[in-house]
């Protein structure tokens, strides 16, 4: 039983006064005591002087944080009113920045100081000031100069005006967070890149400078500027793969229309997942906007409403942003629920309309056009209810209802206007949502083939196990063939490496589709092996697996062929079948492959062993005028257990190479280049390069 406290009576009831509204409790207000409120504290200041900047007041927003994670915010503004409130009583210094609920932002339906401000409750000024260590506030207005310090919450002196005679405006705010408020205040650099970005996006014409203080003390400076706004920050998005869509030729249109559609039939399983497109835009940017008005409920009162949104489809690139007065909602609320609806409402009828469907065939979802889908909303209004002071979401019916008709305007006028590019919309829609349809049931299929309660070693034919059930030690050799398993299970050490051989032919899985892939004996017998379960996607990032990295029942997974063309092939297709099956297992790090001998030297010292032609010359120069042989590598099957101890077996004289991913844009390229099917860019790749491996070639 709990140890019982002292005496609760009407004198245990306590209220928190003063700056210790917010020092005590600063996730009331920021979301967090950690680093994520105090990043949110710095946004607060910067929203203030964003919503001066709309207002038209200032086109430059300076952002200075030092090393001592001091930040500067400095605006153009009208400058921050600091005087005599006549009405209030009171200094605006102490109510801005000492009061919580406290702002001029609270009428602004009525048109005063602002109309659509970022702003909204009457928080953010003041709490970011309580949680500071010091804050100082500079305001330049009608010729004056104000200053007023605070320390720990409080002021720290009194108001300090004078005569300012140059011509401007604006406010300087200079604040360090409060380590006893929060409990990481190193912000970092990333994190203001991102949100000045943003803001520059959905604030065209606004330019936002930041100067990042590093260790060394030296700054780096970066500036951002969007003239169109999130026009051209969708045409930055798309970057080379909006101009390869431009370049395909009305004609590639045309022959597609004559296409015949997939028949979505069980039969027809891998025609989805075999079309590729590549093309990587499937259309260009396009812009709508619209200003509304209306209300929440019937017995509120109207508010305004002003939208914006860009959206276009990408083989490539699918992002959905949502804004609402230039906060990103990270959540959606109503704009993504109103996306959600417009989006499938519109395209269903689309496809109908044009009979894209075939017979009962089912409907398309959200997530078959959001895997293709760059869609950027910017909206704002006077009127807002956020789902708290982060403001990550937004929760108007209004603006769910508003947002919604203006998407299906939207996308109807983009089918009208563009009619080629809506055609190749939609049958991407398709081919997203009949790849989902298939992966799924490759999935279920998979997963009965993967699930017994019988052991793997009795499932799959010629595995050989290892008697250490310690995951951090266990290895699987992947061989090629009965002859090459021969060897490595004699040479191994059956404490804790296991052998799997290969046999018959490998599938290019990149070529197949999941129902192919998962008839093949063995892939599915490699993945019985390694234990993980598998990594299905359908189109874009819908990701149907069943696959649980804990359940890997190998520290090393290794690839070990002969060092021939053969097994180079071989090699390269269980990579491929890797990178498409368990590509967590490379970004893990758990792939590797076995260096196998290229020559083998022996001379009156014994038996040297060169991996290359670079070896071989350094080896022979160290023997000199000395008799030897030299002899290409036997394949792995006709290698003694020493030797294949020596050379690929025992950690301390075996060379492995760890397959490292690195840009993992460039990686899909690569794989799709030599091994998908993208036959041009294979053939273009083998003029410009081939002649770089002839001397490799085995002719």
């Amino acid at each position: 039983m709990a140890k019982k406290t002292a005496e609760y009576g009407n004198d245990s009831i306590t209220m928190l006064k003063g700056p210790d509204k917010v020092r005590k409790r600063p996730a009331v207000i920021f979301g967090s005591d950690g680093l994520e409120g105090c990043e949110h504290s710095f946004f607060e200041i910067l929203s203030n002087s964003i919503d001066e900047a709309r207002e038209g007041y200032g086109e430059v927003i300076n952002v200075t944080v030092r090393k001592d994670h001091t930040i500067e915010v400095e605006d153009f503004g009208r400058g921050v009113p600091l005087g005599w409130n006549e009405a209030e009583q009171r200094y605006n210094w102490d109510l801005v920045f000492c009061e919580l609920y406290a702002g001029g932002k609270y009428n602004n339906d009525d048109g005063e100081a602002y109309e659509y401000s970022l702003g909204l409750n009457g928080l953010g000024a003041c709490a970011t000031q309580c949680s500071s260590e010091f804050m100082t506030v500079t305001s330049y207005t009608k010729g004056q100069k104000s200053t007023i310090s605070f320390e720990k919450g409080n002021p720290a002196g009194d108001l300090v005006v004078e005569e300012y005679g140059k011509r401007r405006t604006g406010t300087v705010i200079v604040w360090k967070p409060d380590l006893e408020v929060f409990t990481d205040i190193n912000i970092p650099y990333e994190y203001f890149t991102e949100t000045m970005r943003k803001q520059a996006v959905v604030n065209a014409g606004l330019r936002l400078c930041l100067k990042f203080e590093n260790e060394d003390g030296k700054f780096e400076q970066s500036e951002y500027f969007y003239k169109e706004g999130i026009t051209d920050y969708v045409r930055e998005m798309l970057g080379e793969a909006q101009e390869r869509s431009l370049a395909q030729s009305d004609d590639e249109d045309t022959d597609a229309e004559g296409d015949e559609e997939t028949d979505g039939e069980d039969g027809d399983e891998e025609a989805a997942d075999d079309e590729r497109e590549h093309v990587l835009a499937l259309s260009t940017p396009f812009y709508n906007r619209a200003e509304r008005q209306g209300r929440d409920r019937p017995d509120m009162p109207d508010y305004k409403l002003k939208m914006e949104a860009v959206f276009c489809f990408s083989n490539s690139i699918n992002r959905i942003e949502y804004f609402h007065n230039s906060s990103f909602l990270e959540h959606g609320g109503s704009p993504d629920k109103a996306a959600r609806s417009a989006f499938v409402k519109a395209f269903d009828t689309y496809l109908k309309n044009n009979g894209k469907y075939t017979k009962n065939e089912s409907k398309i979802t959200f997530g078959d056009i959001e895997d293709s889908l760059i869609l950027i909303t910017n909206s704002h209004s006077t009127r807002t209810s956020y789902a708290n002071q982060t403001k990550k979401a937004i929760t108007n019916t209004f603006i769910a209802e508003a947002m919604t008709e203006f998407f299906i305007h939207s996308i109807e006028i983009f089918a009208a206007e563009k009619p080629k590019e809506a055609e190749r919309v939609a049958k991407q829609i398709l081919v997203n949502k009949r790849s989902r349809e298939n992966a799924e049931k490759a999935r279920i299929d998979i997963k009965k083939k993967l699930s017994s309660n019988q052991d793997v070693t009795n499932r799959v034919e010629k595995f050989v196990s290892c008697r250490s059930k310690d995951v951090t030690r266990r290895e699987l050799y992947i061989v090629e063939g009965d002859s090459a398993l021969g060897s490595v299970k004699l040479a191994r050490d059956a404490e804790y490496q296991a052998v799997i051989p290969v046999r018959g032919k490998t599938l290019n899985c990149l070529k197949c589709g999941y129902d192919k892939i998962f008839k093949n004996d063995i892939t599915v017998d490699l993945l019985k092996v390694i234990g993980c379960g598998v990594e299905i996607k359908s189109k874009g990032k819908t990701n149907l697996s069943q696959f649980d990295l804990n359940a890997l029942k190998w520290s090393k997974i290794i690839i070990c062929t002969d060092a021939d063309e053969d097994g180079y092939q071989i090699r390269t297709l269980i990579l491929t079948m890797l990178y498409r099956l368990l590509p967590t297992l490379i970004k893990e790090g758990k792939i590797f492959i076995a260096e196998t001998p290229l020559y083998e030297i022996t001379w009156k010292e014994g038996i040297e062993f060169a991996y290359n032609e670079k070896e071989k010359a350094e080896i022979l120069s160290r023997i000199g005028s000395a008799k030897y042989t030299i002899q290409r590598s036997k394949g792995l099957g006709e290698n003694d257990p020493d030797m294949m101890s020596k050379t690929t077996m025992n950690p301390a004289t075996r060379r492995l190479i760890k397959i490292v991913p690195t840009d993992e844009f460039e990686t899909e390229v690569m794989f799709n280049t030599l091994l998908g099917d993208d036959g041009p860019a294979r053939k273009r790749y083998i003029a410009q390069h081939g002649a770089e491996y002839v001397d490799l070639a085995d002719v």
